[in-house]
Order: C-alpha cells, then sequence, then structure tokens
C-alpha cells in the first residue's frame, strides 16, 4: 500500500508535502486491502467521513461490513442541503490554515443508537496536525442528538486513517478523545 502514494512538493501551499492517496484507486487489489483493513478497524456503525476522498473508501463499508449502517458526511460549505437548525458549522485548523466544514444533526441521527449513545468511528485519507479530526470530534461529542423523541449523547469510538505522518504529532491530540488507527505510517 505504501508504495502506491505519490507526493507532492509544497502543494497546496509552500512547505507543504502533499500525500496524495489517489494511487489507491488506481488498483484494485490495493484497494480492496484498504477497504478489508478499514472494515477490521471499525468497531461503530455509524462512521464520519470528511469530503470528497473520506467518501471513497467509507461507502463499501456498507456493503463489505454488515455492522456498518450508516455514513455521516463532512461537507465544504454550500454542499449540504439542510433545515433550519440542522446544519453545525465546524471550524477547523489544518496544518497550512483555517477551514469551515459542515454536517447535519438529522444524518447523524439516521444512525444506529446503542443504549443512550450513537456511537461513531471518524475515517479519514490523511492524519497530519489533527485539527480536521480534533474539530469534527469535538463538534459532535457536543451535540445531544433527538431521535424519536429521545435524546442520545455522541461518542466518537475511534479515528481511523489510512496514513498518519507520525512526526506532526496529530495522534496525540486525537487519543486524548479515542484510540487512533492508522493504516500506514510514514
Amino acid at each position: 500500500m505504501k508504495e502506491s502514494l505519490k507526493f507532492y512538493k509544497d502543494f497546496p501551499k509552500e512547505g507543504i508535502l502533499f500525500i496524495d492517496i489517489i494511487p489507491f484507486l488506481q488498483d484494485k487489489k490495493v484497494y480492496k486491502e484498504i477497504i478489508d483493513h478499514l472494515g477490521e478497524a471499525v468497531t461503530a456503525p455509524n462512521i464520519v467521513a470528511p469530503e470528497a476522498r473520506g467518501f471513497l473508501f467509507t461507502a463499501p463499508l456498507l456493503i463489505t461490513k454488515p455492522e456498518v449502517k450508516n455514513i455521516i458526511p463532512i461537507r465544504k460549505s454550500g454542499k449540504l442541503p439542510f433545515h433550519k437548525g440542522d446544519l453545525k458549522d465546524i471550524a477547523i485548523e489544518k496544518e497550512y490554515g483555517f477551514d469551515h466544514l459542515f454536517y447535519r444533526l438529522s444524518d447523524i441521527a439516521a444512525g444506529e443508537v446503542q443504549g443512550d449513545e450513537i456511537h461513531l468511528s471518524i475515517i479519514d485519507d490523511v492524519l497530519a496536525t489533527g485539527g480536521t479530526a480534533l474539530g469534527i470530534a469535538e463538534s459532535m461529542m457536543a451535540q445531544t442528538i433527538t431521535k424519536d423523541g429521545k435524546e442520545y449523547k455522541v461518542v466518537i469510538d475511534e479515528f481511523i486513517f489510512l496514513v498518519e505522518i507520525d512526526d506532526l504529532s496529530g495522534c496525540e491530540r486525537l487519543k486524548k478523545i479515542a484510540p487512533v488507527k492508522s493504516l500506514i505510517h510514514l
């Protein structure tokens, strides 16, 4: 899997080494191996998937792992239609700047509940500083989800990444919330 990665120096800005995981989609054997490993790693019935690469690697789990029941998309501004009060804004800090992402409470409520909780796994492509995953986790854990007239607490079971850049210490930030699992370490 590691040999499939491509690297781009100074993208999207100077000083950043961009890790391109798109080659995983260009090799059927490697892609299947990744989906299998993700299926082994995920424990929650509901998966949080930041756009757009997160969608490519989480959607197959709905078919390959029967325990996975729901995918909660995280999108950029203007990409999610919503009813008043449903859309939540996440301010995130990336290694190359600040951004905003969005999710819908109704997408979390569509998921499977366990007792008084809705358990989530956050799956993303690359763990660098952990800013995106941390912002998502903190925002979601602050929500109380109403489903069928009952309120549920949101719990993050784990963070799962295709690639982790060990030197940037993103894992240290995230493991205070939940375990971090990465398929490839650089």
